[in-house]
């Protein structure tokens, strides 16, 4: 027997994924992908059924959706994080487990604050599965079919987000005021799923960082954006802790944020990426443009379905160009961004998304769902479309290659904080402007009386058109901000 010197002994080391596997692994991205989109999407949708059957008010509406993004906010940066240091496949599926438990505990309320509590749950699991959606196909193809596949996973996640929203409004529209359990439910058997594609596909899934996670970061993330997120919601409701107490917290959270991002060893947040003037631009037009579509996108499916009878499936229509066109277009966008640069695109983009939302503000007194909002929506997807691909090239080409994760994870962070509070905000905008103007319940109650609609509209009106100078200014911003830095 010949002795053969243990240095000299190549252990076979498996790779992620067989090649054979890759479609597998895809389709597990896909599906995660859209998982994390479909159920606020259709969160949106069913609120009004919510409140019917768990007699939950407009605050309490609020909360339902912003449970889920408070901690999608605050804790994705660190969801990215610990895919590194334990492992993508791992992290995920552990984000899976912890999603579907929450979606059986939220299809199972019985009152407000227990669906609260489980899409607050359903927030901390989505933030570990969501980063790793993408990194999978990072990790499963090579550099020279990576692009293919990103495109694949791109053009699937623009159907399944169209299509979910519409078969959501289909089961809220045939069966009984408690079909949105149903919805909750579903996410059990497409998260086994993927569990098991992972499970049976994925080799070896190996620790790519050492470094600890910014645990302190995200707490202290989470105070000063949940503690922000209730003081907005505040400002609109009579009683509780008031606005200002909790608005004092959520500032001194965010400050202590700050600090220890600036004095972290490994922080969730680099602030030096902002001393770069595009990618602060980009980040500060991303907040107000995903500020406004977060807005609209959850008080427009509320609105026409309390008070203009619009069913839940019609209302699904109105999430349909944003994925339609995006999906469509692109490829288009993303070769003339590659022309002419990613700056005129987004500026163009932001313009022609503020302008549809004003457009509805002003015309939401016609109450023409069909001949008036769809066509609008269209034209906002339109504008987004122009977006969101060369948004993501100018964060991208702002920083260094090497911070480019870094740098991507942001602008993601950035953009669900936006939604987040801009429903808290406007929540609050349409409950002044509502009970100023007659309303006799509150809005996004399901009623018929004409004062009630009446002040509905105004409501509606006055986020829309808030929502759409924000938007305005985010082209603005684009346009100046992202003027590339002249050398010499």
């Amino acid at each position: 027997m010949t002795y053969v010197p243990t240095a000299t002994v190549r252990r076979h080391v498996p790779s992620f994924c067989d090649p054979a596997a890759r479609p597998w692994i895809l389709t597990a991205s896909i599906l995660v992908s859209a998982l994390g989109f479909i159920d606020g999407s259709v969160v949106s949708i069913a609120i009004p059924a919510m409140r019917e059957t768990l007699g939950a008010d407009l605050a309490q509406a609020q909360w339902i959706s912003n449970a889920y993004m408070l901690p999608l906010s605050a804790l994705i940066l660190v969801g990215g994080a610990a895919g590194d240091r334990y492992g993508i496949a791992r992290v995920l599926m552990a984000g899976l487990l912890v999603f579907m438990a929450a979606s059986v505990l939220s299809a199972i309320a019985t009152s407000p604050e227990a669906l609260i509590a489980g899409r607050a749950l359903k927030g901390a699991g989505a933030a570990l599965m969501v980063p790793g959606s993408l990194a999978l196909i990072a990790r499963a193809y090579p550099a020279e079919t990576r692009g293919r596949a990103i495109g694949t996973w791109a053009a699937a996640s623009a159907v399944t987000t169209a299509v979910g929203p519409v078969l959501g409004g289909a089961a809220l529209s045939l069966g009984s005021p408690e079909a949105w359990r149903v919805i909750f439910a579903l996410n059990v058997p497409f998260g086994l799923l993927v569990i098991w594609i992972l499970r049976t596909r994925v080799g070896n899934d190996p620790v790519r960082s050492t470094d600890p996670l910014d645990c302190t970061g995200a707490v202290l993330a989470t105070l000063a954006l949940g503690l922000g997120a209730y003081a907005l919601t505040q400002l609109g409701e009579e009683g509780g802790i008031g606005p200002l107490p909790l608005a004092i917290g959520s500032v001194l959270a965010g400050a202590g944020f700050l600090l220890w991002q600036a004095r972290a060893a490994h922080p969730m947040m680099p602030l030096d990426l902002f001393r770069n003037r595009v990618f602060a631009s980009a980040n500060a037009l991303t907040f107000l443009l995903y500020f406004a579509l977060g807005a609209v996108l959850f008080y427009l499916p509320m609105h026409v379905i309390s008070a203009w009878n619009v069913t839940e499936l019609e209302a699904a229509a109105a999430f349909a160009p944003l994925s339609v066109f995006i999906g469509a277009l692109s490829a288009r966008v993303g070769a003339l961004a590659d022309k002419h640069g990613a700056r005129p695109l987004i500026a163009l983009g932001s313009l022609i998304v503020g302008l549809s939302f004003v457009i509805l503000g002003l015309t939401t007194p016609l109450r023409a769902f069909w001949t008036i909002v769809l066509p609008i929506n269209c034209l906002m997807g339109f504008g987004m479309a122009l977006v969101v691909g060369p948004l993501s090239t100018a964060v991208m080409g702002s920083v260094p290659d090497a911070r480019s994760g870094a740098a991507s994870g942001i602008n993601n962070a950035v953009s669900r904080m936006a939604g987040l509070v801009a429903v808290a905000a406007m929540g609050s905008l349409a409950a002044v402007v509502y009970g100023g103007t007659g309303g006799d319940l509150s809005f996004g109650a399901t009623n018929t009386s004409e004062a009630h609609i009446m002040a509905s509209d105004a409501a509606f009106s006055a986020v829309a058109i808030v929502t759409g100078v924000l938007a305005l200014f985010s082209a603005v911003v684009a346009w100046v901000g992202l003027k590339p830095v002249q050398s010499g």
